[in-house]
């Protein structure tokens, strides 16, 4: 295939960083479409996606796939939102768990954006076509408030808060064991799991800082119900904190194997947002209460104690 490229390392070429060797090997790439194809997860090492600043070692099998993948049109979809505010500036949605934020491979229909390109007359740019609109995100599985951005102007000063950490965003979550200290705080950087791509870790390979507070909100003999407040916003990072200090989320298929019978994935709820008004530059905040889910879990819970 024309597209389709590999090359296997040499001891000459180890010590140097793939998107220096790769803008090198008379391919014509310049450095800054390396870069864009290893963002966009097109550059492998031993099967392995690897960022642009990769060191290539010997013996490595490069590959590089520049085909571009054809995608049908985003559509604008009639689908339920649980609007909790609106104005012309931003709206704030308790996105249900199921729901996929925005396209991805194998997800092109039935997520928030196509909810929101039907809903809204405009959407802001800021974050390329693919997710007009989305300041931040949430899990599939993960219920809860987001706030989205209907102008490009709205959308920068969120990012600005967000960034700042002026946005608040609270969580609850129902994790296994129970947790011995009333409050506290998980600080461990998260980056991509080595040994599989679609988990995150607790690591110091290409990791950025996480810090996670927490506190008790209920005790069980087998599990906790916890009230979290993210300093970052990594990806799954509350699912990567809790099982790192090995009280992972109920349910989770991804960070751990214990069964929790009743639940269809995470007990994991986005149940807060507090931010200022883009335009108005007020406090605003918001409060959405468990998802039926959840409360059953709860529920029975307590009667078993």
């Amino acid at each position: 295939m024309d597209n389709y490229h590999t090359w296997q390392v040499t001891k000459e070429d180890a010590g140097t960083r793939i998107d220096k060797f790769l803008a090198g090997s008379g391919s014509g790439w310049s450095r800054t479409k390396v870069q864009q194809w290893a963002g966009e997860e097109k550059i492998l090492v031993n099967q392995n996606v690897v960022k642009s600043n990769y060191i290539l070692r010997d013996g490595d099998k490069v590959e590089v796939n520049e085909k571009e993948e054809e995608e049908n049109p985003l559509l604008p979809e009639s689908l339920p939102l649980d609007i909790y505010h609106e104005d012309e500036d931003i709206i704030v949605i308790n996105k249900p768990k199921g729901m996929v934020v925005h396209p991805a491979p194998g997800h092109r229909g039935g997520t928030l954006v196509n909810a929101l390109l039907h809903h809204c007359t405009t959407l802001s740019s800021v974050n390329g076509e693919e997710r007009p609109g989305i300041v931040h995100r949430l899990d599939k599985d993960t219920s809860g408030l987001m706030v989205c951005a209907k102008n490009d102007n709205a959308h920068l000063h969120l990012a600005a808060q967000l960034q700042e950490k002026q946005m608040k965003r609270v969580y609850q979550a129902i994790v296994h064991g129970s947790i011995v200290h009333d409050t506290g705080v998980i600080e461990a950087p998260i980056g991509r799991d080595t040994g599989d791509r679609q988990r995150m870790a607790v690591t110091d390979y290409h990791s950025k800082d996480a810090v996670t507070h927490f506190r008790v909100m209920e005790r069980f003999e087998e599990f906790t119900m916890v009230e979290c407040r993210l300093e970052t916003g990594r990806t799954h990072q509350i699912r990567v904190h809790f099982s790192y200090i090995g009280h992972p989320a109920a349910g989770d298929p991804k960070y751990t194997r214990k069964k929790t019978t009743g639940l269809s994935s995470q007990a994991l709820h986005a149940s807060g947002l507090s931010l200022i008004h883009p335009v108005h530059e007020e406090w605003m905040n918001w409060e959405a209460p468990l998802p039926e889910e959840m409360n059953v879990m709860l529920e029975d819970l307590r009667k078993k104690d």
